[in-house]
């Protein structure tokens, strides 16, 4: 039985049986899904590393020499290097942990542990060729260590691609039972409800104290049955195909009782998973402090440090550079068919709530008539108050249509972060209008600076509702990293080519 505080085991249980006479309920067959995902996943990790060394083998030494990686017919030193260090690499993601299935489907942290591993490997080959005098070929190495990277971590971006389509179509799934008080059940499985990469699906409840019956033979929470108390999980569990237990808040939860919970769920070999009552906090930032008898969960606070945004300013500064110069001839371009396909000037200049607090004019290409400032009340009524961008907008013009569509109206914002007051990525800046942040759970926000792109806009944009656009801000702010940077970055891309919630 696996104890967790985060997620469970995610077994696929269409072979499991009922339990009889103390035979585990879910059968040698039932963690098929879950070997068959970590093996295609190592397979892609080994054809990625091969595709790296046999690349760099042959950009650095030539294609002449490519019969020198044939292990029989060893011809020089540089093969068996080669070689030895596929093998190693190879080995490495494979037994340090990057196999994990609870790291797939979501997060970044799969990314930075294949990132650290990989980086670990050649860090301890350059000590070794430096001990044993070995001449492993820098130039080699400045070839295969970032063309491996890229391709190892595109592979874990397929696979994880395809295993979230795997589980929209409800495969992959572990059946789970949630344990707690009917308000934190509920919670509990309207989140993994809406998080489908979670890989978890409640098929039934124990609550404390059980829900009295209503209308129908069973109660229900959030449409799932209600099947007994705390009490009763267990029993429930022996007699149905159940992976997962996930425990939950409730009176009756005592450390005891939730310690003969999991002897009574042992004998089953199901995993139990014990669900904090904090949310929206990202796995960097949770670590377990042991402590005799109660193991703490320690949440470190959020990465605000001067080092940290010094790092993140100097990445603003290089990637604004280098977007100004890739982006010149699309910004001319741009601006010249808005000044002579509507009257009135090229920038639109609105203010925006930054960093602290503090007002800041956002620049963009115009892609509305001159007045539409003053006829956003008329058109958006009480959603002026924080973010507005409806998808059928009167008072946009034909360009502007086409600019909004690919986000290109939002290219002149490199400026703003070049010069400081926003970020390539960060939350969505806020609008003044009658809004007092200082007052709500948006001036949380505030504590970054606003970003060209974000979780948000990611993540659906104007498919999302303003609670749901909110919370991925307050996502980004309480769980920021520069590995989280360059994913959202990435998926920007991605979002903009296919147009994701442009209007």
């Amino acid at each position: 039985m696996t104890v967790s505080l985060l997620n469970g085991s995610a077994e696929d249980t269409t072979t499991a049986e009922p339990h009889e006479r103390g035979t585990p309920v879910r059968q040698a067959s039932a963690r098929t899904w879950e070997r068959r995902v970590r093996m295609r996943v190592a397979l892609t990790d080994a054809f990625a590393v091969y595709a790296a060394v046999f690349a760099a083998f042959v950009i650095r030494f030539g294609i002449g020499e490519v019969g020198a990686l044939d292990p029989f017919t060893v011809r020089n030193h540089h093969a068996i290097a080669a070689l030895a260090l596929f093998t190693v690499w190879v080995a490495a993601l494979w037994f340090a942990d990057t196999l994990d299935v609870n790291l797939m489907g979501a997060g970044s942290q799969e990314y930075v542990r294949v990132t650290n591993v990989t980086l670990a490997v050649f860090g301890a080959a350059a000590v070794a060729a430096y001990l044993t005098r070995w001449d492993l070929g820098r130039a080699y190495v400045a070839i295969a260590l970032p063309l491996g990277l890229i391709l190892v971590n595109l592979g874990r971006n397929i696979m994880r691609r395809r295993l979230a389509a795997e589980r929209r179509a409800g495969l992959h799934l572990s059946r789970a039972v949630a344990v707690g008080s009917c308000e934190s059940v509920k919670h509990l499985i309207e989140e993994l409800r809406q998080t489908s990469q979670a890989g978890v699906e409640v098929v039934a409840a124990c609550t404390t104290p059980a829900v009295q019956p209503v209308e129908t033979t069973y109660p229900h929470i959030a449409s799932v049955p209600v099947v007994g108390t705390v009490a009763a999980a267990a029993t429930y569990v022996a007699a149905n195909p159940v992976d997962t237990v996930v425990v939950t808040g409730g009176d009756e939860l005592t450390p005891r009782a939730l310690k003969r919970l999991a002897w009574e769920l042992e004998p089953h070999g199901v995993d139990l998973v014990v669900a904090p009552g904090l949310t929206d906090v990202a796995r960097p930032r949770i670590s377990m402090r042991p402590v005799p008898g109660m193991p703490l969960m320690h949440v470190e606070a959020p990465g605000y440090t001067k080092p940290q945004q010094r790092l993140k300013r100097a990445f603003d500064v290089i990637g604004a550079s280098f977007l100004i110069v890739l982006f010149s001839l699309p910004l001319v371009i741009t601006a010249t068919a808005v000044k002579l396909t509507s009257p009135g000037p090229v920038l639109f200049k609105q203010t925006r709530i930054g960093l602290g607090g503090q007002p800041f004019r956002v620049l963009k290409f115009r892609s509305m008539v001159v007045d539409a400032e003053a006829r956003l009340t008329e058109v958006l009524g009480e959603d002026a108050a924080v973010f507005y961008k409806p998808k059928n907008d009167p008072r946009i013009t034909g360009i502007g249509a086409f600019i909004r569509r690919y986000s290109i109206d939002e290219l002149p914002q490199v400026f703003n972060v070049l010069f400081g007051s926003m970020s390539l990525v960060g939350p969505r800046p806020l609008t003044p209008h009658g809004q007092n942040v200082d007052e709500c759970e948006l001036g949380r926000r505030l504590l970054v600076k606003p970003g060209m792109t974000g979780l948000w806009q990611v993540s659906g944009r104007n498919n999302l509702s303003l609670q749901q656009s909110v919370r991925l801000d307050l996502y980004y702010v309480e769980n920021w990293s520069m590995a989280e940077d360059f994913l959202i970055l990435l998926r920007t891309l991605r979002a903009v080519v296919g147009r994701d919630g442009a209007s």
